[in-house]
């Protein structure tokens, strides 16, 4: 077998897309105000794209409020447009390098909105369970091609590789569906 096709490393890859669109849905808070609601959101800082945890501090003082300590006081506009601009349907406030955050009452078009956003996020992760299937399959026909496979055995671990990208698109799916059910619920 050929040393770069590895349907261990292949799953592997596809559960760490898992794991990520799980961290970015427990972002999408329903009811009360979490830190890990802003973690999605990235500042144009200091010339590139930077997550808002390494230019700021989040913090929680009400449940329905978040509050955004920023560490470079020439980062705060960004940091609030940042916030503003992110989709999660939030209207910072900026109070020189603090930046308060309230969390609108979910409403019925709010829910809505957060729903889309979980499904952007479950379509982003079945992209990227595809990239790693693609990746997986020009793997096996170099391997085939290169004489480190035969044709059966290229067929065979070609079937095992759609098996697992069936099963992450399934998975991804449930936790999408469940995700969407907690949000929708009132």
């Amino acid at each position: 077998m050929a040393a770069s096709y590895d349907l261990k490393d292949i799953k592997t890859r596809m559960q760490k897309t898992i794991g990520s669109l799980k961290d970015e849905l427990g972002g999408l808070r329903t009811g009360r105000a979490s830190a890990s609601l802003l973690e999605p959101v990235t500042v144009d800082a200091y010339g590139s794209r930077m997550p808002l945890n390494q230019v700021a501090t989040v913090t929680v003082p009400e449940p329905r409020m978040l509050s955004v300590q920023v560490w470079d006081r020439g980062m705060a506009n960004a940091v609030e447009k940042a916030i503003r601009d992110s989709g999660l349907g939030l209207n910072p406030m900026g109070e020189g390098q603090v930046i308060r955050v309230p969390l609108p009452e979910l409403n019925e078009q709010r829910r809505k909105e957060l729903a889309k956003v979980a499904h952007t996020y479950a379509e982003q992760a079945r992209v990227a369970v595809r990239h790693v299937r693609r990746d997986g399959m020009d793997a096996l026909k170099k391997a085939e091609k290169d004489g480190d496979m035969s044709q059966d055995d290229a067929k065979k671990q070609s079937e095992l590789v759609q098996k697992a990208t069936d099963d992450a698109v399934t998975e991804i799916d449930a936790i999408v569906a469940q995700k969407e059910q907690e949000i929708m619920q009132v």
